[in-house]
């Protein structure tokens, strides 16, 4: 997947905003909360994003894949994809799908609302 290709892809999930920041990273957001980042690999592009506790397991482990830095010292359940083989492009694009799922479950319920996110 390619930093344009990702782009558009968060950009067509619901209630989504973009800001390039921390270096030139493409991070995405749904109510003001990080559920992707793409950046900071200067020779290959890599893919940040949020999981359940048993995706992390998982991921953690297969080549290509690592604890995200920075955010999984912390002790954040959050992947970096950054080399191959690592995940296909429709594996990435749905882990991409249920991070931001998971991050709008953890918004309000009346914030939910208002962007027009289902609770379910």
């Amino acid at each position: 997947m390619t930093y344009d290709e990702y782009n558009a892809f968060c950009g067509a999930l619901p209630a989504t905003t973009h800001v390039v920041q921390w270096g030139g990273a493409h991070v995405w957001k749904v109510g003001g909360k990080v559920f992707a980042i793409a950046g900071w690999e200067s020779d290959a592009p890599a893919f940040t994003f949020k999981t359940s506790d048993i995706a992390f397991e998982m991921l953690s482990a297969e080549p290509g894949l690592r604890p995200a830095p920075y955010l999984a010292s912390r002790g954040l359940k959050w992947i970096q994809h950054y080399a191959k083989p690592g995940l296909s492009d429709g594996d990435l694009k749905a882990y991409l799908r249920e991070s931001h799922r998971i991050v709008a479950l953890g918004l309000s319920k009346r914030a939910r609302g208002l962007l027009g996110l289902d609770s379910a």
